[in-house]
């Protein structure tokens, strides 16, 4: 059975540009893979928009198609800058995560540290608010949560209000106060009327509404072309990537597998997630919760590497990221191997 393990949670960071990175020395060119056994060090979020990593260790997919000399260690984690530092301290090897913090663990370490390998889920994320919100210049004054500072729903909470004329800044000020935080605890303050709103992912914009009386003022998919734009992708540490492609290639395996199961067998799946939830955080979640969260959500191993590149403009734009050349971002040859066996199309960065 692998192993796994929940990491305590780290307050949230001043500025997302200001994660610490411990620069990863590349490997050497032509560097043989290592032999024998390989522990492969995983992370994922207790979100529904990471179904494909809970389906794929719920499920056992992972373990399977890895084999006997690959060891999986998991870890759930709450927001993207949280596995940037795991990733960089060396405590992860790979991770499924949003764009923005991918993005950032590229640019700090001067495009050495991480390749993107697959893309996971599309859509899922929205702006749910107390019912008297009619639209943007109602929420001037008001206080409204993302999950962490940086993070992808954070950029694009933002990113929408400064369309929309409205001022943030880090600290929590300017025409609308931004609180990043926990989840769970924007779930508890929305209830009590302490905040008015919140951009955040599937389950958490569902219960929002059911549980908390919100509804919904942005569903982001109105806001990309075909309503498509990349929520969790996986990526690896460059050096990992280098050091034991055949692992990284299995895992792929898994990847692609578990969103086949996804497609074919939705309930089976909405259950390895519900148990997966469980699982990581002690706390059951309502199969009527995830099954609306799964209709909102596309599971693709599609990267969709143009949302991405925009994410990383409007990072830019509201001071959270410095100019950035993604220029070799993504690795996707070794998924194209997998898809290329399973007889589907290749996938371009």
């Amino acid at each position: 059975m692998h192993r796994h393990r929940r990491l305590a949670r780290l307050a949230a960071l001043p500025v997302a540009t200001a994660v610490a990175i411990a620069l990863l020395a590349p490997a050497g060119a032509g560097a043989a893979p290592k032999q024998g056994t390989v522990t492969l060090r995983l992370g994922y979020f207790p979100n529904v928009t990471h179904a494909s990593a809970i389906v794929g260790v719920e499920g056992g997919i992972f373990e399977q198609k890895l084999g006997d000399n690959v060891k999986l260690d998991t870890s759930t984690f709450n927001a993207g800058p949280q596995v940037v530092e795991a990733l960089n301290s060396g405590a992860l090897d790979a991770s499924y995560i949003g764009p923005n913090p991918a993005i950032n663990a590229f640019a700090q370490s001067g495009g050495e540290a991480i390749r993107i390998i697959s893309g996971a889920t599309s859509g899922g994320a929205f702006l749910v608010v107390k019912p008297d919100i009619k639209s943007a210049k109602d929420l001037k004054g008001k206080k409204v949560a993302s999950p962490q500072l940086g993070n992808t729903q954070d950029v694009a909470l933002r990113t929408w209000l400064k369309k929309k004329g409205l001022k943030t800044d880090t600290a929590g000020g300017g025409d609308v106060s931004i609180l990043p935080q926990d989840n769970a605890q924007t779930l508890d303050l929305f209830k009590q009327g302490q905040i008015d709103g919140a951009w955040v992912p599937e389950p958490w914009a569902t219960r929002l509404v059911q549980e908390g009386g919100g509804k919904v003022l942005v569903d982001e998919r109105t806001l990309w072309p075909k309503g498509r734009y990349v929520t969790t992708q996986l990526i690896v540490r460059t050096e990992f990537l280098k050091d034991h492609p055949d692992a990284v290639k299995r895992l792929l395996e898994g990847q692609v597998a578990a969103n086949e199961l996804i497609k074919s067998d939705p309930q089976r799946a909405q259950q390895l997630v519900g148990q997966g939830i469980e699982r990581a955080t002690g706390k059951p979640l309502a199969a009527d919760v995830i099954a609306s969260s799964f209709a909102n959500l596309e599971f693709t191993n599609d990267p969709i590497a143009s949302s991405l590149r925009k994410s990383a403009k409007d990072a830019q734009a509201v001071g959270l990221l410095k100019p950035v050349n993604l220029k070799g971002i993504y690795d996707l040859k070794l998924l194209n191997q997998v898809l290329e066996q399973e007889g589907e199309p290749s996938l371009k960065a």
